[in-house]
């Protein structure tokens, strides 16, 4: 053996039980940087609006709007679960319940851009960029064939609401039953209380909108390394929970979709990372929808542990906003995909879209442009 053998023998290797110590470590001190920023953004609010916080949202009391708006902040963050964390935070605000619940529905949609980005990668290739562009957007058409069902039963009815509030009002009764104490509050209260005596020498409106803004960008500081920390550790084992589940039935495949978007706390990355199986000819459009589905499933994830962070008055209502992204999602998978008729519609929709982009590759661009960014600006100003 060498001696420069002898020195690399002697170096001291990374211990790699240390290092999984380390980004758990991680993980669990961002999950605290979620629930004291949704925390700071309910004080920001609450303090910039004092009596009058619903004034604050007029410009969203029209549905079309709310859902333009959390359709549009998704496309923008390209992230739903930052974005439903801030939704969940400006309800402990004094957000409306029925004007946040078209946000959630926008970010829905929102978020489906970044696969539809990724099926790009295969635009040199005619077949390749026809299989990929259609297993994108078909959970496009998803999640806006959702809209269609569930938006105006939500209008007329207010479905959703009452649904949450049911299972809000059965919460309730189990939280009175115990004996009143909130971990998640004794640890992030003693540093909210901090942030708020910080800005206490501005006025009302300035230090509230500062500390809105601050946890806002701490949201999005946490979510993005989670994505980063959870890939790090599970991405290994979420590709064998891919690769063992497509093309299993679709039951298999929105568990798995489940588990996969929460192993990696990303839908984007979980549908992104099929796309490209489609794109070579792995695996069939149909094959990867249910596991698409699941996605929208296991991201609700992240505006629940977010919930956790809302003491008070609010409290309640921000555990309902999370659980109306929960089961709208859930109604969505088994309204749609358990209807023989409305399943086709969207893979019908992304396969003819899909033949016509790849034969006019600008159109591709055309409908991205378009549908997340073009369309809602216009439909804004119509609006007002």
């Amino acid at each position: 053996m060498s001696n420069l053998d002898l020195s690399l023998a002697d170096q001291p290797q990374e211990d790699p039980g240390k290092y999984l110590v380390f980004k758990w470590m991680q993980l669990l001190f961002l999950i605290y940087i979620i629930l004291l920023a949704v925390s700071v953004i309910g004080d920001g609010f609450k303090l910039a609006t004092g009596e009058h916080a619903t004034a604050l949202f007029e410009f969203a009391q029209n549905p079309l709007l709310g859902l333009i708006i959390g359709m549009t902040a998704t496309a923008l963050i390209q992230s739903s679960s930052t974005v439903t964390s801030i939704i969940v935070a400006m309800v402990a605000g004094g957000l409306p319940i029925g004007i946040a619940i078209p946000m959630v529905m926008g970010a829905n949609i929102g978020t489906s851009i970044t696969n539809t980005i990724v099926s790009l990668g295969h635009i040199t290739n005619k077949n390749e960029f026809q299989r990929a562009f259609s297993a994108a957007t078909v959970h496009d058409f998803f999640n806006m064939l959702c809209v269609v069902i569930f938006l105006p039963l939500e209008i007329a009815f207010g479905l959703l609401e009452k649904i949450s509030s049911t299972v809000i009002t059965w919460l309730a009764k189990i939280q009175t039953s115990g004996n009143g104490f909130n971990p998640v509050k004794a640890i992030t209260e003693p540093f909210a209380e901090r942030l708020v005596s910080l800005v206490s020498p501005l006025s009302e409106l300035m230090g509230g909108m500062i500390l809105a803004v601050a946890g806002v960008g701490l949201i999005v500081f946490a979510i993005t390394f989670i994505g980063r920390t959870m890939k790090s550790l599970m991405v290994g084992k979420a590709k064998n929970v891919l690769h063992h589940a497509i093309g299993k039935g679709p039951v298999t495949g929105i568990f798995s979709g489940t588990i996969v978007t929460v192993m990696v706390q990303s839908s984007s990355t979980t549908t992104s990372l099929v796309v490209p199986l489609v794109g070579n000819g792995i695996l069939k459009t149909r094959d990867i929808y249910p596991f698409t589905l699941g996605a929208n499933i296991g991201t609700c994830i992240t505006a629940l542990i977010a919930s956790l962070a809302v003491t008070g008055e609010f409290a309640l209502v921000a555990l309902q906003i999370a659980l109306v992204h929960l089961i709208y999602n859930v109604l969505g998978v088994a309204v749609v995909f358990g209807i023989k008729f409305l399943r086709e519609i969207p893979l019908k929709i992304a396969e003819g879209l899909s033949q016509r982009v790849a034969e006019q590759k600008i159109l591709g661009f055309a409908y991205i442009a378009s549908v997340f960014f073009v369309m809602p600006i216009v439909a804004i100003f119509a609006s007002q």
